[in-house]
């Protein structure tokens, strides 16, 4: 048996293992069930890849990402290593293919979502299958108590009777102590072996910026802080309007997002991560799996729904050691949209029974049909036909998937795939009268290997610009060439998908149970009350709140967030320092608060408190239709 050190060298040439891999590691090579809890950026995949090579046998990953499914396929597949994934968008002939190959030991590594184990018949020719590990990736989704329960990763437990002697290894990077024994309990694990890295990042200051005007507080950040960075937004529109505002005030942006192509999203980390782009503007959908070490500044402009969220995101600033910022900015209507949050990720039941019985009704399933159809579905279309709000029709869908009756599957990119059916010697006898139907299939054999054994994805754009065809020529001879069954060539797609899990049910006997709908809206409003205390707190230090709610107890402060840095300022300043640079500034010109806070040294307590001394006593004035600050005694 070859060494984890061998095997690491040899396809990722490290010489040696970050903290706790090795450990987490040589538990499963022990055949221990091992949890491992490591901080974003701290090597997770490696923990089970690395003796996924070393077990005589097929290592499954449970993983409920299936952007970050594909890229870690690549990557192995970049190292030589043998894997492949399954999704919804594979045909039956390819998914056929993929069973047979890792029955026959042709794969390493099988990549499949949570979803694929509720189907019997995935389960039948798992079983078929010499399992050597099973591993869960962002496993706290596994737990009701965690801020991203899925329920079809309850069924993991269910296959483990087959595989009795088969080790399971959970992998998360943010889980409380309570999501902690639930991940345990629910994965059935005998002996548990957990290793736990700290939460705490000596390198990284936590940095709350109350603001309204968050653009411009944004711009100043960035101008502040040198180095590449990561701004956060909740909606997909919002990154290509924040990264056209970054460019028109010379700062190099570019915006990213789930709706991307394939092609887009790659050539955008490209970018980013060469350094030809230095600011990335993205929803959540970025930043798994992408290991960019010195990221100096990671910028929240909207509040995640959980402390999980937020400090997962902020761990991308860093990694390297050096000096790194996290910083949230704060509205005065964000505590009030958080809360909206709530209600929109858990609308009345009435409404969900609705949702399901239109849904059905879109899809023209009949009372008591529909048992494991999937359907390709049009979230956008669904919402405008029956004039749905899109943020409760989106729940509604999740919570309904959640209690069973369908399974949505978000809108996916499947890039086109070929595969030719001719054999090597009926090519060279295939003549037509389109020349380019000639030139793409000589054009697709100097491009692609593998061609004859399997589908292989393929790039449209690529072979317009090599071989000087239109995208619409390549198209059409690709149409043509299945047509004469040389190859089959199927398409570019993206599209979401429904599966009626079970038959259609009359609205009255639809059933969200308690536990799907009453308490996790509990727990909800909690982690929702937990973001506010971060958020709009300023009295207690920002790393002590974030350890505290993931278990670890500390006495001392971090002495780099704004509250300790507050601190700190408070003991070297007097109430007449911030009353004279109060003076001073609104003597130059009137001013608005953003600028006193944003300017002066001094907390912003002391800064308003001193506003309001100063207006009381005449010594400034307030226009209120402005919203600014005066000094009425001009400047000598």
């Amino acid at each position: 048996m070859r060494s984890p050190h061998e095997i690491l060298k040899k396809y990722w040439g490290y010489d040696s293992f970050r903290p706790l891999q090795e450990d987490i590691i040589q538990s499963v090579l022990a055949g221990n069930d091992t949890l491992g809890l490591m901080p974003t950026g701290g090597g997770k995949s490696i923990t089970f890849q690395v003796p996924g090579m070393i077990l005589d046998g097929l290592t499954l990953v449970v993983t409920p990402i299936i952007s970050l499914m594909k890229d870690q396929v690549d990557n192995l597949l970049e190292r030589r290593i043998k894997a492949c994934y399954l999704y919804a968008g594979l045909s039956f002939s390819e998914t056929k293919k993929v069973f047979e190959k890792c029955r026959f030991g042709k794969y390493k590594f099988l990549y499949v979502s949570p979803e694929r184990l509720c189907s019997k018949s995935f389960v039948d020719q798992l079983r078929l299958m010499n399992l050597s590990m099973i591993v869960v990736d962002e496993a706290h989704c596994i737990s009701q108590w965690g801020y991203d329960f899925r329920p079809s990763f309850l069924q993991i437990a269910s296959i483990r009777q087959y595989f009795p002697d088969t080790p399971v290894l959970a992998l998360t990077a943010t889980a409380t102590e309570v999501v902690v024994d639930d991940i345990v309990k629910q994965l059935e694990f005998r002996k548990p072996a957990i290793f736990k890295k700290s939460f705490a990042r000596d390198n990284l200051s936590y940095v709350v910026r109350p603001t309204d005007e968050k653009i411009r507080e944004l711009v100043h950040i960035l101008k502040s802080v040198s180095g590449s960075a990561i701004v956060y937004v909740r909606s997909r529109k919002r990154t290509k309007e924040i990264a056209d505002q970054l460019i028109r005030f010379g700062i190099s942006a570019d915006f990213y997002h789930a709706g991307l192509y394939v092609e887009d999203k790659a050539d955008k980390q490209n970018k980013w991560k060469s350094g030809e782009i230095r600011v990335i503007v993205a929803t959540n959908a970025f930043g798994m799996g992408i290991d960019k070490p010195d990221v100096r500044v990671v910028v929240h402009v909207d509040i995640p729904n959980s402390l999980e969220e937020y400090y997962q995101e902020a761990g991308r600033a860093g990694r390297d050691g050096k000096r790194s910022y996290a910083v949230l900015l704060t509205g005065h209507n964000d505590e009030r949209t958080l809360r909206r949050h709530i209600t929109d990720s858990y609308p009345e039941r009435d409404f969900i029974k609705m949702v399901y019985e239109m849904l059905c009704n879109h899809l023209h399933v009949a009372l008591g049909e529909g048992y494991q159809h999937q359907y390709e579905f049009n979230f956008e279309l669904f919402c405008r036909t029956f004039k749905f709000p899109i943020l409760p029709t989106h729940s509604a869908l999740k919570l309904l998937t959640q209690a069973g009756y369908i399974e949505y599957i978000e809108e996916m990119d499947h890039q086109s795939r070929v595969m030719i059916l001719a054999t090597k010697e009926e090519l060279y006898h295939i003549h037509t009268s389109n020349a380019d139907v000639d030139k793409v299939l000589q054009a697709l054999l100097r491009t692609y290997t593998g061609l004859f054994s399997d589908y292989v994805f393929i790039n449209e754009s690529v072979l317009s610009f090599r071989y000087g065809l239109t995208d619409q020529q390549i198209y059409d001879a690709l149409i043509e060439l299945t047509r004469l069954r040389i190859l089959h060539y199927i398409p570019r797609k993206r599209t979401a998908y429904i599966v009626i899990t079970t038959s259609r049910e009359e609205p009255k006997y639809v059933q969200i149970p308690l536990t799907i709908y009453e308490h996790q809206r509990e727990r909800m409003e909690q982690r929702i009350e937990s973001v506010i205390g971060y958020a709009f707190g300023s009295s207690v230090c920002r790393e002590k709140i974030l350890l505290s709610y993931f278990g670890e107890n500390i006495h001392d402060n971090c002495g780099n967030c704004d509250v300790c840095i507050a601190e700190k300022q408070k003991s070297s300043y007097t109430q007449e320092d911030v009353r004279s640079g109060i003076l001073y500034m609104a003597q130059l010109k009137p001013r608005n608060i953003e600028e006193f806070v944003s300017t002066l040294a001094f907390s912003k307590d002391d800064i308003m408190d001193n506003l309001s001394f100063l207006v009381d006593e005449g010594f400034l004035k307030f226009d209120a239709d402005t919203d600014t600050y005066f000094n009425p005694v001009p400047l000598q």
